[in-house]
Parts: structure tokens; C-alpha cells; sequence
């Protein structure tokens, strides 16, 4: 059964001047991924027959598997992150480098080799790797217990070293900040916490490219935005941004979590943060989450409508509708985490039981739903078992 919880009072976009997402800061990141020789905008399908079946206006999905060839949106976070700690050790403003500039030699011979390492499901892992890699820089990625092989042999081939440890995700997080202060090395991590904030503030303004890209190609506004969320920096950038580009007059924003990892959805019913431990065994890896960010949080907290938690089969039906589209829809390859947000919607679209609920989320006939599938098939042996033999259906739960 999904759950949601309605924000009991959404509070009045007014501090434009301390919002990290600002639609002019983010321009900037988005003129530095421009100089990548990878960059080109990821597609924005609209699936008009899949909008009429459910009896809503309009469905966009933007496609985060077509991203730098990495098959998800992380490498935008990782690789600013990163030019912006270079750049501040050359003393310079990011706005003046480029990211040819940043891998020379010139560059390397003036700050010396750095070790960045961060701990991963997979995708933030990939991408942080790439980055380090395309900068002649190291890298180490920890990932948690019970990670695909696939994702981790898929990092190693960046050219890091990577291992699996025998804990969850809060705990290789933990791990990746010891061997940082044992080693010397630079944690490039997507959450914060308490004295670790700038560079994860950093991560969410390099996933900020997506949604600048994203209102340049929508033909209207959303009404409806769906953000999943694993400790709440990508859905805090989208967020972030949309408050800075619409203002109050903005869509709707929900906040997607799996059961197993909700700690977003536990926050806002206590209303402060709530951490979530264990195996948190979930499809949705890369949501896997237990501890909220705290530079996103309060966003979140205060400026969603509702924050929503949902069994894996949620994810894995999103993915076949995706995957066998409508005639006339696009396909899309959505993995686990990238899907979660269409499979919710087509439950409270079809479903009588969530009737009550859609009647107060407005969404009908009217309605202009956005989801951005955040990865491709980055495992294609378990995308295989979901969308080809129907494992994780309702029925199997």
C-alpha cells in the first residue's frame, strides 16, 4: 500500500537571496557542464497516450539514462563538486575555468594528485569516478552490503577503487569520512551532516543543470512534479530550483521514498529529522537511504505538499509501463529509482482505493505531470528480471 503524508502547512517561498539553487547560480554550473565534450541536453518525452489513459493533461519525462554516457544523472553532481574544490584550491572562480583547463597538466602540477573518495549504491559512485578520472585525479568509492556487482565492476572501470563493505549505506558513509581524515583524502559525498555541508551543497547545484535544462524544453508549466528521494539532494535541487524559476506560483512537489528507506516521509511526520538504519533492502538502490541531508532538508520540509512511501513493486510496475509504452509513446529504459515516481502515479491514477488521494493531489484531467527518470538500466541483469519476468509485481510482494 502507499502511504503519504500532506504537508500540514507549506511555507511561503520568500528568501530568494539564501536558496543554493537560484536559477542564475545554476546557470553558471550549467555553462561549466556545457564545456564537457559529453554534454548535450537529455531528452524530455511527452507521453500523450499514456496522459489519456490515466485522464490527466500531460506526462513529460525527462531522461536521465542519455547523461554523459553514464546511463544516470549523478555525474553532474560528482564533477562539479569537484571542479569547484579545484578551483578553490587554485584560488580561482569556477566561472573563469573550464573543464579542459581543469584536466592539464599545468593544473595537476600546481595542486598535486588528490584522493577523493565517497560511498555509493552505484550511480553517485560511477560518476565521482569519471570525474576524478577525466581530472588525473584518484579515487576510492565505497559501496554498501548486498551492492550489485554490475554497478560495482561499472566503477571500477572508471578507474577507482572500489569495494563493498559489510554494512549499510549510513555506515559506508561513515567509513568514507574515517579513511578521509586517516588518509588525507577528499570526501565527495551527495548528503550532509553537521560540519560536512559546502561540498554536498556543491553535488546539488551540479544536478541543478537538469531542471535549467527542463524548463527551457517544457512546453507548459507542471502542476505536479514527483522527486524521488534517498537522503533528499536531488529532490532538494529540483525543488530548489523550481521555487527560484516559478516562485509561489509554482507545481505541486511530492517526495518519493521506497518503505524500507523513508526517512524523509518519518521526518515530516515528526517534523524534524528521523533516521532510518538497518538493511534497508529495497529495489531502488540508489534510494537506499537512512538519513536525510541536512542542507536540503528544511527545504523539503517546508516547501513540499506531500512526501510519499511506497513498496518496490510501485518501482517496478513504472518500469514496464516505461518499458512496453503506449502506441505512439516513447520507450524508456528507467531503472529501479528512476521509475518510482511514474509507478505512483499510475497507482493513485487507477486505482480505486486512492481515489480520496487523488482528489487531493487535484490530479485530473487538468493536470500537467513531470517525473525525471534518474537511471537508465545501470543493472541490466535485475532490469531484466523485473520488465522481461515480472519479478517484484504486486502479486509477488
Amino acid at each position: 500500500m502507499i502511504r503519504i503524508h500532506f504537508s500540514d502547512k507549506k511555507e511561503e517561498y520568500r528568501r530568494e537571496d539564501s536558496n543554493p539553487m537560484r536559477k542564475d547560480l545554476i546557470r553558471g554550473v550549467r555553462t561549466f557542464h556545457k564545456g564537457f565534450s559529453q554534454y548535450s541536453m537529455t531528452p524530455l518525452h511527452k507521453l500523450d497516450n499514456l496522459a489519456q489513459h490515466f485522464g490527466v493533461g500531460d506526462i513529460y519525462v525527462k531522461d536521465e539514462s542519455k547523461r554523459f554516457g553514464l546511463n544516470a544523472f549523478k555525474v553532474l553532481g560528482g564533477s562539479y563538486a569537484i571542479g569547484k574544490y579545484l578551483a578553490e584550491k587554485l584560488q580561482m572562480d569556477i566561472a573563469d575555468l573550464d573543464f579542459e583547463y581543469l584536466k592539464s597538466k599545468e593544473v595537476r602540477e600546481k595542486i598535486g594528485e588528490i584522493t577523493f573518495v565517497t560511498a555509493t549504491d552505484g550511480n553517485h559512485g560511477r560518476g565521482v569516478a569519471w570525474a576524478a578520472r577525466e581530472l588525473g585525479q584518484k579515487c576510492v568509492v565505497y559501496m554498501p552490503k548486498g551492492s550489485s556487482q554490475t554497478r560495482l565492476q561499472n566503477i571500477r572501470n572508471e578507474g577507482a577503487e572500489a569495494s563493498i563493505i559489510d554494512g549499510n549505506y549510513n555506515d559506508a558513509v561513515k567509513l568514507s569520512d574515517k579513511m578521509a581524515k586517516e588518509h588525507g583524502w577528499v570526501v565527495i559525498q551527495d548528503t550532509a551532516w553537521k560540519g560536512y555541508e559546502v561540498i554536498p551543497t556543491w553535488i546539488m547545484q551540479g544536478y541543478g543543470t537538469i531542471m535549467d535544462e527542463l524548463v527551457e524544453q517544457i512546453e507548459e508549466k507542471p502542476t505536479h512534479v514527483f522527486l524521488q528521494a534517498g537522503v533528499g539532494s536531488f529532490a532538494g535541487a529540483m525543488l530548489g530550483y523550481l521555487l527560484s524559476y516559478y516562485g509561489n506560483d509554482g507545481p505541486s512537489i511530492y517526495i518519493v521514498e521506497p518503505d524500507e528507506a523513508n526517512c524523509l516521509y518519518l521526518s515530516s511526520i515528526e517534523g524534524e529529522i528521523r533516521i532510518v538504519d538497518g538493511d534497508m533492502a529495497t529495489i531502488m538502490a540508489g534510494l537506499a537511504c537512512g538519513e536525510p541531508n541536512t542542507v536540503s532538508w528544511e527545504m523539503l520540509r517546508d516547501h513540499s505538499d506531500g512526501f510519499i512511501s511506497c513498496p518496490d513493486y510501485v518501482a517496478a510496475r513504472g518500469m514496464r509501463i516505461m518499458a512496453a509504452p503506449l502506441e505512439g509513446d516513447h520507450q524508456i529504459v528507467s531503472g529501479e529509482s528512476g521509475a518510482v515516481g511514474l509507478g505512483v502515479v499510475s497507482y493513485f491514477m487507477e486505482r480505486n482505493e486512492y481515489k480520496e488521494i487523488r482528489d487531493k493531489m487535484n490530479l485530473d484531467k487538468d493536470s500537467k505531470i513531470l517525473i525525471i527518470s534518474t537511471e537508465g538500466d545501470t543493472d541490466p541483469e535485475k532490469y531484466r528480471e523485473i520488465v522481461w519476468d515480472g519479478t517484484e509485481s504486486e502479486n509477488n510482494d
